[in-house]
């Protein structure tokens, strides 16, 4: 784009080119205010798709095989958090993003739009992500981006330009039985992505395009330097989008407010099971369920956070015996299909499926509380991740893992008050 309007210039000087550079951003910044305001009113084209482009190898990938399709393909890039301490090479939604993202879009010929969406990224994800923190929890960012903000913003784009489908380079497949589509997990099962999507509304998936769930990374690297591409071997961001170039522990207090500065001005206890103070911690928002480096402290055998009581900014820690669990509670629940058809359930996005049955065989819809009993033991669950429930393959729901209860995780305590607490 500054290139072409330096040559509808004339040409323009070395020094003179930034001008157009600056046009350009300001067309193109135009452009998407326009469309993030509702202005396109495209007649539908059931060959036109919306391609969601980070300016990465997975994205690029999908535009190129719509394209080869004969797809008439729109690339749509979303600019979700601007901070001058991240490093933006490193973040999928920064600014020098969008120009990556948009400087490819051209290369490829393709049409490009930014859209802007700080202000509900940070409103549902971003605030959400502190407030979770401070509450004791571990929460999952991206399901909720992807569930709450991402989706909506570039289905919405799609319908205003009239195009069927919106294409992403998620690492995931669709299938359909007799009640609808649901997402399943991808063919490579080192990239499967089907976690990170498991809060998408089923309607919504009749309109999505996932081109990359039947391939392998090393098959999407090579179909992007067959294509040409100058993205085909740039490396992966392992980052979280706002946590790019610097630490949870520096965000949480730049961002945290008042409630987590007060808790980082103190130092907490660490306590073993039966209540003896171990040593002193920064805050319990800094440990998540499961840690055992950065502790501090030290015992006859190795110490693994297994409870942490944020009212009082203590953290608990125990052997790694006392991580084990056979049942939890979930909160804020969603069943696509009836809960009889539950057989395992994903904890992490890392983490592999574990069997697990639903409590009580619960209709599909919402619920504020359900009980998974699992087939095994399982260690480290984290309260505020989001627990992707599966049949098979196959995504049927979510919710969020609810804490222990304090008993249930001190088996000591347990044992005196001669009870077995498993759930709250």
């Amino acid at each position: 784009m500054p290139s072409a309007i330096a040559d509808s210039l004339g040409g323009l000087t070395p020094e003179r080119r930034h001008a157009a550079e600056l046009a350009a951003d300001a067309l193109h910044g135009a452009i998407g205010r326009a469309c993030g305001d509702g202005a396109p009113a495209l007649r539908a084209n059931a060959a036109r798709t919306l391609v969601a482009m980070s300016g990465g190898v997975d994205s690029a990938v999908a535009a190129e095989l719509a394209r080869r399709r004969g797809d008439e393909v729109v690339a749509v890039t979303l600019e979700l958090w601007s901070d001058p301490e991240n490093d933006g090479s490193r973040s999928c939604c920064s600014p020098q993003a969008v120009v990556g993202a948009r400087a490819l879009a051209h290369r490829m010929g393709l049409p490009h739009v930014t859209l802007d969406l700080r202000q509900p990224f940070r409103q549902h994800v971003v605030d959400h992500f502190l407030a979770e923190h401070a509450a004791g929890a571990t929460p999952n960012p991206c399901t909720r981006c992807n569930g709450l903000v991402r989706f909506d913003a570039m289905l919405d784009l799609a319908e205003r330009l009239g195009a069927a489908r919106l294409a992403t380079g998620h690492y995931a497949r669709i299938a359909r039985d007799s009640a609808g589509p649901l997402i399943l997990r991808a063919a490579d099962p080192n990239k499967d992505q089907s976690y990170m999507l498991a809060r998408l509304r089923p309607q919504d998936l009749e309109r999505l395009d996932f081109p990359l769930g039947e391939l392998r990374k090393p098959e999407v690297r090579e179909l992007a330097r067959a294509a040409g591409l100058p993205v085909a071997d740039r490396p992966e961001s392992q980052d979280l989008c706002f946590l790019a170039g610097t630490d949870g522990a520096h965000f949480l207090r730049r961002h945290g407010g008042p409630a987590l500065r007060r808790r980082t001005a103190r130092r907490g206890e660490i306590v073993d099971l039966d209540g003896r103070v171990l040593g002193n911690h920064g805050g319990q928002h800094l440990f998540t369920i499961g840690q055992r480096r950065g502790l501090g402290v030290s015992g006859d055998a190795p110490l693994y956070v297994v409870h942490k009581e944020p009212e009082r900014d203590r953290v608990v820690v125990g052997p790694r015996s006392a991580l084990a669990t056979r049942r939890v509670e979930v909160g804020a629940a969603t069943l696509h299909r009836p809960g009889s058809g539950v057989d395992r359930v994903k904890l992490r996005y890392r983490s592999p499926a574990v069997g697990c049955r639903v409590e009580g065989d619960p209709p599909a819809g919402r619920h504020r509380r359900l009980g998974l009993a699992f087939d095994e033991p399982v260690e480290g669950v984290a309260p505020g991740q989001l627990a992707c429930l599966m049949r098979g393959d196959a995504v049927v729901g979510f919710a969020t893992i609810r804490p222990a209860p304090p008993l249930a995780r001190q088996p000591s305590l347990v044992h005196r008050s001669e009870a077995v607490i498993a759930g709250r």
